[in-house]
């Protein structure tokens, strides 16, 4: 390369010396999934989500077990993309999400004051801290419909909000009440209902898949769909 060509690198590294990795559930067009609140293994508590093509994509296997305090949001063949975890003590219903980190087995990077209810942190690689908080409103007087705050890094960032007249519609918004996110109950192509375990979810162009499906399974333990 020429002289020139040198100094553009150089001075890039020196702006941005660490580029970060896209991620994979990243996509410039809006995507739709189907989401069915129940596991795969013997059709038990859980979740499973398929892409437009009816691909499987998520799931969340929590067995026996109904609202468990942790799950774990995982790709097709297990690997696991977030540990969800309710925090002990919490008044209004906290929910901590760990971005989970497969290269690294060293779980000593959670901190204590996260008063987390499990203290089993076997096979668990996560971030040192949260990657999201997610505190549920309870004053729907004074909140009207807004269901949950949600935090990711040290950024109050999107709120969940309850669709009106919908039992099981809600709608992820970011703080300007730009869409990211929104699920209603699904019709089949002749226009029939499903029940209210079947949903069907739309994600804005430019949204991490994996984070969005994240948030939806702590709204699916809040209102103890699985």
């Amino acid at each position: 390369p020429d002289q020139a060509s040198i100094f553009i690198i150089i001075m890039a590294y020196k702006v941005y010396p660490r580029v970060p990795s896209l991620s994979p559930y990243l996509t410039p067009e809006r995507e739709k999934f189907t989401i069915w609140m129940k596991s795969l293994v013997f059709q038990t508590n859980g979740c499973t989500v398929y892409n437009s093509n009816g691909q499987i994509v998520f799931r969340v296997d929590n067995y026996e077990k109904k609202c468990s305090s942790e799950v774990y949001l995982m790709d097709l063949k297990g690997k696991v993309l977030f540990t969800i975890r309710k925090k002990k003590l919490q008044a209004f219903g906290g929910w901590v999400g760990y971005r989970c980190n497969n290269n690294n087995n060293n779980n000593n990077n959670i901190n204590d004051d996260d008063q987390l209810e499990s203290s089993d942190m076997i096979n668990i690689s996560t971030e040192e801290k949260p990657w999201f908080r997610v505190t549920r409103q309870y004053c729907k007087m004074l909140m009207g419909d807004l269901a949950c705050h949600i935090s990711v890094g040290c950024d109050d960032k999107y709120r969940i909000v309850r669709i009106a007249g919908k039992a099981v519609g809600f709608r992820i918004v970011n703080l300007d009440g730009k869409i990211v996110a929104e699920a209603k109950q699904k019709q089949s192509s002749s226009g029939v209902v499903l029940g209210d375990d079947v949903l069907s979810l739309e994600v804005a162009p430019c949204e991490d898949h994996s984070l969005i499906m994240a948030l939806v399974m702590v709204y699916g333990l809040i209102r103890r769909k699985m």
